[in-house]
């Protein structure tokens, strides 16, 4: 069984992994059909997702980062929507710590920074007084210019070694060892090699003390292993999560919910 520990209760899947859907409150996020609101989420919901994960600003490589004020805007009336509907534990995929004391407010779960709280000073000391599970994930440099430098002499010891030390930032804070979850950033400053080995290797992040969170969901990697173009990269999105999971990851960030839960479900009754 796979749980993580909120602030209020903890949730649990007989799953393999926990599954976060995607949801972005943005105009221009890599994948066209991830764009959308309340509706899309409970969508999501119905489709067996564990968790919704909203953001308001766009990450994809070349893209440029959305003011506070701009994120609480879009963010906070789909938040308010889903809270209409469902208790679901809710991601909010933000940087900054007066986007996610908004939408503490108004009722989320969950921080999903790609920053590794390194972008705003005040969001780890947030983060350990509303006791809320934090995702620590590395990139490099900002998205418009990530992708001008993918070299590494070491992939996995690099990405191990930042987040260890983000890690250590975060327990500094005051953020509870059992509220920390890894992402290595697939996509984020890496090429195809790379992406492939961090995947492979997901598990061992920081000794295997924390949950790993894997965001594959028809990313360029998975189109260039595959030939896709976005649309049509839903199979090998499929295969990337699966064995993922089967390398260690926790929770799968995804587009297509209902696809990610029946692979999952058929991975845990086959027993691998």
């Amino acid at each position: 069984m796979i749980s993580l520990k909120l602030a209020d209760r903890i949730i649990s899947t007989e799953k393999p992994a926990l599954v976060m859907g995607i949801v972005n409150a943005t105009p221009d996020s890599f994948w066209e059909k991830s764009r959308g609101g309340a509706e899309m989420a409970l969508r999501q919901i119905e489709e067996g997702a564990d968790i919704i994960d909203l953001g308001a600003e766009s990450t994809r490589p070349g893209s440029h980062y959305v003011s506070e004020d701009e994120q609480i805007e879009r963010l906070v009336p789909v938040l308010r929507e889903i809270r209409r509907h469902s208790d679901i534990p809710v991601s909010i995929d933000t940087r900054k710590s007066a986007v996610m004391k908004a939408c503490l407010d108004e009722g989320a779960d969950i921080l999903n920074d790609v920053s590794a709280l390194e972008d705003d000073g005040s969001l780890a000391g947030l983060c350990a007084a509303a006791k809320i599970p934090v995702i620590l994930m590395h990139k490099r440099l900002t998205p418009d210019v990530m992708q001008d430098n993918t070299d590494y002499a070491d992939v996995f010891k690099e990405v191990d070694s930042y987040l260890s030390e983000r890690v250590e930032y975060a327990l500094k804070q005051g953020i509870s060892s059992d509220k920390i979850i890894l992402d290595p950033g697939i996509g984020f400053g890496k090429n195809t090699a790379d992406n492939c080995t961090l995947i492979k290797k997901c598990g061992q992040l920081c000794t295997s003390r924390y949950p790993v969170l894997m965001a594959l969901s028809r990313k360029t990697v998975i189109g260039q292993l595959c030939g896709r173009e976005v649309q049509d990269r839903l199979a090998g999105t499929l295969a990337a999560d699966l064995l993922a999971v089967l390398n260690g990851a926790s929770l799968v960030r995804v587009h297509d919910v209902r696809e990610t839960v029946d692979s999952l479900n058929v991975l845990k009754g086959i027993g691998a």
